[in-house]
């Protein structure tokens, strides 16, 4: 990481970037405030409070996008407490130990990557549920509850979105592991669970599940509307009828939808070649089916 340590302390700054610098970080030292306002960004500013006569307030303000751990050399409203209000994120107390510093570094370094990662899948979630609409206005008593759906990513849809109604993490499980069943005992009591696969359980399994789940926050998703012993369930349809059927996909439905749904994606030569069809058999399908390729 890109570390600016501003400390006026010329030995303790070289110290402090010496031994960062051994744990692979880069580091720059400013020992006034106006040299630490520099036009690149950091990852980490470390920042004392100390430095005679120089307000360091510009700093956290310039450096606003960064992780600030304060360098105290004590405890009070004016080095604690109002920098962190005005945006700091941390403080360590002088004199300390190298390694603890280190040690709250790395733990910013994993908190920055688990929000980017966090960012980047509610990203993704929008983009793949964007067209899965429902009415979640189902209250928290009707817990636990059946989604019972044919196609697999209509229900995930409904419990992430259901989630977010509710403003609550959702703790994901599916019930085609082995070990899901413990993990479910131990988790807290008010976790809002989502369980997909319950079709793959035999009879006695299933039995137990709905034993261990009892007036639990649990969404389980299912292809089998039976054995849901009289636990209230919702039947979701997409707007896909593909998707929709009970049964095996009829090869003719399934060659239509994928020229529905991909031709935009592949050019005729290579939308035929994964068919396993000619460009000639191509055309005739869409003929058959009405399919008229926007151009």
């Amino acid at each position: 990481m890109n570390i600016l340590i501003v400390e006026n302390e010329l030995y303790l700054a070289q110290s402090i970037a010496s031994k960062l610098n051994e744990h692979g970080h880069h580091c720059e030292q400013a020992a006034t405030i106006n040299d630490a306002k520099r036009k690149e960004q950091f990852d980490i500013v470390l920042l004392s409070t100390n430095i005679a006569g120089q307000d360091f307030y510009p700093v956290i303000e310039h450096y606003e996008n960064s992780i600030i751990i304060l360098m105290v050399s004590y405890i009070s409203n004016d080095t604690v407490s109002q920098p962190l209000q005005a945006g700091a994120n941390d403080y360590i107390l002088k004199p300390f130990m190298v390694e603890e510093l280190i040690r709250k570094i790395d733990h910013f370094q994993e908190y920055e990557l688990l929000k980017r990662q966090n960012r980047t899948y509610e990203r993704y979630l929008s983009k793949d549920f964007k067209s899965h609409k429902f009415d979640n206005d189902i209250g928290d008593e009707s817990l636990p509850l059946f989604i019972f759906s044919n196609f697999q990513k209509h229900a995930d849809a409904f419990a992430f979105d259901f989630a977010r109604s509710k403003n609550k993490f959702l703790h994901f499980l599916t019930l085609s592991d082995p070990k899901a069943f413990d993990e479910i005992k131990y988790l807290p009591k008010d976790e809002l669970i989502y369980m997909t696969d319950f079709q793959v359980l035999k009879k006695s399994e299933r039995k137990t599940l709905i034993e261990i789940i009892e007036n639990r926050n649990v969404l389980i998703s299912t292809t089998d509307s039976t054995d849901t012993e009289n636990l209230r369930t919702i039947e979701l349809k997409s707007d896909n009828k593909v998707f929709d059927q009970g049964d095996i996909m009829p090869i003719e439905d399934y060659v239509k939808y994928i020229i529905l749904n991909y031709q935009h994606k592949y050019p005729d030569t290579e939308l035929s070649k994964k068919l396993g069809i000619s460009r000639k058999s191509l055309w005739e399908k869409r003929k058959k089916y009405g399919i008229i390729k926007k151009k």
